[in-house]
């Protein structure tokens, strides 16, 4: 895969990964027929820009149940509840496990608010979101967040 940081209205491509630059929310938007990457400078959200609880929202927003929203390690509450927003959109969403997580902090947060539907260990994530794909209608323009 293709790994870069996002740039504004950069178009969401398959098989890229997109990372939120350090002082800019990365949100998903949509441009036509296509996907976008939006950055923003809004002011941060429980302390983070970039925040995770941005682009979770952005995909509840934009794609809804045709997401697929992942939250991995990391300290505090960031993303639980734009993945729990997600989720209540249709979106799939999954969460590491505490026994692989370094620091369980976010995914913890975020299952314990039941914004998360599985939890795997990091070894057997890149299988679980790949399974959630294939699960996925090709025509629904599947976009992976998180």
């Amino acid at each position: 895969m293709k790994v870069s940081e996002a740039q504004h209205n950069d178009v969401v491509e398959p098989g890229h990964v997109y990372i939120a630059p350090g002082s800019h929310h990365l949100e998903l938007a949509r441009s036509g027929s296509h996907f976008v990457c939006a950055l923003s400078d809004a002011a941060p959200v429980s302390g983070h820009r970039p925040s995770v609880d941005m682009l979770f929202r952005s995909g509840a927003r934009t794609v809804g149940s045709a997401g697929i929203g992942v939250i991995l390690t990391g300290m505090g509450k960031d993303g639980a509840e734009g993945l729990l927003e997600f989720r209540r959109a249709g979106a799939t969403t999954l969460g590491q496990d505490e026994e692989s997580a370094l620091i369980y902090g976010m995914p913890r947060v975020a299952f314990e608010r039941g914004a998360v539907m599985r939890q795997y260990s990091l070894a057997h994530m890149a299988g679980a979101i790949l399974e959630a794909c294939e699960a996925a209608s090709p025509a629904s323009g599947l976009i992976r967040a998180g």
